[in-house]
């Protein structure tokens, strides 16, 4: 019988890689909530045209990378590749027009078929971050700052630069699209097979190619500051200046774009080399004309996603957990006594593990084993006295406890 694996590109969460998953996600939703971010919590999968009409019928992820299948009932499914898309169709479907302005916090993961690497699997997971129903450049300033905020918490700020650009409004957009066909086509030759595709379908996805060969004639290509009208400039401004004044620092990378046409305004990215290569943690950006893409009413959105497994790399040790308490009962009498104890010391908000097998050698090796503050040792000769035997594991040292004055002790003990 063949060896049973994971399928390639998936991992198990377990263990420290489970503590620094958990870290990265508790850390984040209470900056979240600190922000006034509430939790939404959407499915993974939708109907497909969800993710192929926000994310380009041409764009690389739609025909490459989506997991999508029909289902019993003959629909076409997607497994998600990102947050953004789902959250807006949740915007529309739940008729949440009335609401807004809204923020919204979430986790989990999502899916994408490409070649696993380091911090990067087919199923990933991410933290994601949106505002609705703000235009105004306020709302690019506070999604950043807590993307910056999270950082902070993580202790991995100082190891990430924050990467600013601005696409300017459908105006400038455009007229910068235009030059950029300009410029390539009169290159078409020395382009890429996949950036020639681009240049009909979305020229700026260009300006992203890693092959050597665009690479070179990107160097030379327009840049889309030379293209921004009055009000670009205005709304790019007032950005910088609330980063400015929240002491967030930026280095302007006027390459930095979203290829598709709903991105308008700010693009930005905190990005890393301490995993080895450049990359982003943490990137996103506005995109106002996205729910109306999928059909709802004109609204503006700005948000973000960044990758757990990146960020739990990258930060600190996990918080150690509680120390939990031992609970050693030995014989028939003992362990259905413990049973109830236990029950009682969890409700008290102690972590008891209950040492279910082997005699009191073994089980307490288990607690050592589980950096165990204390022991909780409990036979016939204890419930005869109404006590329990309570060792202390960092000392040794132990002593006799009435059994309605266990919690009092363990307190004094653990404080």
């Amino acid at each position: 019988m063949a060896k049973i694996q994971p399928v390639r590109g998936t991992h198990d969460i377990v263990g420290e890689t489970a503590a620094r998953h958990g870290h990265v996600v508790a850390t984040a939703r209470d900056c979240a909530r600190r922000y006034g971010f509430g939790d939404i919590d959407i499915p993974i999968f939708e109907f497909t045209p969800v993710f192929a009409r926000t994310m380009g019928e041409g764009s690389d992820v739609v025909r490459k990378e989506m997991y999508t299948f029909t289902d019993r009932g003959g629909e076409d499914i997607t497994l998600r590749p990102e947050f953004t898309a789902g959250i807006c169709r949740a915007f529309i479907s739940g008729g949440m027009q009335q609401d807004l302005p809204l923020k919204f916090f979430a986790h989990g993961p999502a899916f994408r078929y490409e070649r696993p690497q380091k911090g990067r699997q087919r199923q990933f997971h991410q933290i994601d971050a949106e505002i609705l129903g703000v235009e105004g450049p306020g709302a690019d300033v506070e999604i950043i700052s807590l993307g910056a905020e999270i950082l902070h918490d993580l202790g991995i700020l100082d190891k990430c630069v924050l990467e600013l650009n601005t696409l300017g409004d459908p105006e400038s957009r455009q007229a910068y699209r235009d030059a950029l066909v300009a410029y390539f086509s009169d290159h078409k030759a020395r382009l890429s097979e996949d950036s020639v595709d681009r240049l009909a379908r979305n020229p700026l996805r260009i300006l992203d190619s890693k092959d050597e060969g665009d690479q070179k004639i990107v160097v030379d290509a327009p840049l889309m500051a030379e293209y921004l009208n009055t009000e670009s400039r205005d709304f790019f401004a007032a950005v910088r200046e609330g980063l400015d004044v929240l002491g967030i620092g930026y280095h302007l990378d006027q390459r930095l774009v979203r290829g598709l046409d709903y991105y308008t305004h700010t693009a930005f990215e905190f990005v890393t080399d301490a995993l080895g290569s450049q990359g982003a943690v943490i990137a996103g950006g506005r995109y106002d004309g996205l729910i109306k893409m999928l059909g709802g009413p004109p609204t503006p959105g700005i948000g973000w996603a960044g990758g757990i497994e990146r960020l739990g790399m990258l930060a600190a040790d996990a918080p150690a957990p509680d120390r939990p308490v031992a609970f050693v009962p030995l014989g028939e009498a003992a362990e259905r006594l413990a049973l109830k104890l236990c029950h009682g010391l969890r409700r008290d908000g102690f972590v008891v593990d209950m040492a279910f097998r082997g005699n009191l050698s073994r089980r307490l090796k288990r607690a050592n084993k589980l950096n165990a503050r204390a022991a909780l040792i409990l036979g016939d000769d204890e419930i005869a006295k109404g006590i329990v035997t309570l060792r202390d594991l960092d000392d040794g040292g132990q002593q006799d406890v009435a059994l309605d004055e266990v919690a009092t002790h363990l307190r004094a003990l653990i404080e």
